[in-house]
């Protein structure tokens, strides 16, 4: 039986590169060799991650198909693919109601055994739903970008932000700039970044904000930049259980927050019902992960040009230095999105 390495996760520093025996498949199922998988913000959340440890994680996955199943069509070897790690079943209340992220079968079933590894079996139901052909023109870290990208286009959505609208992101990381971004291609403006991080800064004023401050300054001298009121529209990135409380103090009458980040599950946070509800109408919502219509449209947005995330990608390292890649995404330094390309 072949070997494969594949890249353990027990915590945050104690990352494990083991040898493991290559999948076999079964009808209906694909075999793909990572070619670019991205480390995801959530990957090195402890107290989200370390419950079902020791486990393979890696959810952004770009390969190429090495074997197709019995049954099997409408892929075959060579081909190069973007690789959903987990699909809706497309046929119950959540799936019929939008809530694509939320279904049963989405939450349970993933890529066998993570992305962070030489090669992935690919389930019956991710090789129907969940398999997007990558263009020639686009490499494997785009590929790779398509599932985060995915992410941001759900949340958007879910928030209902159009063009003309004033959006503030707090938290310029990844996710951060990937929002201003589409942002900024769904004609949204002006956009306010908040970020402590100086050069997450510069690059959420490169990427199309008008304005990036910290969390530490004033609103109302920022506000200036949105003809002296609050946003229609604020999108949080980061953990901080402070941005909560920053995202109330920016959102104006009428508009909507989006939580696009968890906070630690023993945070509290206090919640001005009256002012931002009775009074002034405010709408809360939340996104999690993509959805198979998500990515697709993330895809296409690349492929035609129209959202850029090569200049996201910053780091680059081998399925071999797996714990220098996780120790970047948990301390950054002058990075972004990291990638490991077995």
């Amino acid at each position: 039986m072949r070997a494969m390495r594949v890249a353990v996760y027990y915590s945050n520093r104690d990352i494990r590169l083991e040898e493991w025996p290559v999948p076999a498949i079964g009808p209906g199922e694909v075999l793909v060799r990572v070619r670019a998988c991205g480390i995801c913000g959530s990957d090195v959340l402890e107290w989200y991650r370390r419950p079902r440890a020791p486990v393979v994680l890696g959810h952004e996955i770009a390969g190429e198909v090495v074997q197709v199943g019995d049954g099997v069509s409408h892929l075959r070897p060579g081909d190069r693919v973007v690789v959903a790690h987990h699909v809706p079943c497309g046929a119950c209340p959540y799936c019929y109601g939008g809530h694509e992220t939320v279904c049963s079968v989405l939450q349970t079933g993933h890529v066998d055994p993570g992305g962070l590894a030489e090669y992935i079996r690919v389930p019956a139901p991710q090789t129907r739903r969940g398999i997007f052909r990558l263009p020639e023109a686009l490499t494997w870290a785009d590929g790779a970008m398509v599932e985060p990208l995915g992410c941001v286009l759900r949340g958007q959505r879910l928030a209902r932000i159009k063009a003309g609208q004033s959006v503030v992101v707090i938290g310029c990381g990844v996710a951060g700039l990937l929002h201003i971004r589409v942002a900024q291609a769904l004609g949204a403006g002006p956009i306010l970044g908040i970020e402590p991080d100086p050069f997450r800064r510069e690059m959420a004023l490169r990427t199309g904000a008008v304005a990036v401050g910290s969390p530490e300054d004033d609103i109302d001298a920022l506000q200036a930049h949105l003809e002296g009121r609050r946003a229609q529209r604020v999108i949080v990135c980061t953990s901080a259980p402070s941005a909560v409380d920053l995202a109330f103090r920016w959102v104006d009458r009428g508009g909507t927050i989006l939580f696009f980040a968890p906070v630690p599950p023993e945070a509290t946070v206090t919640l001005p019902f009256n002012e931002l509800f009775w009074r002034n109408e405010v709408i809360l919502t939340s996104s999690y992960g993509a959805a198979p219509v998500d990515m697709q449209q993330a895809l296409d947005l690349l492929r035609w040009g129209r959202v850029s995330t090569r200049d996201l990608v910053t780091h680059r390292f081998p399925l071999g230095d797996i714990a220098q890649a996780f120790d970047l995404v948990l301390h950054p330094r002058d990075s972004l999105k990291v990638l490991v390309e077995p």
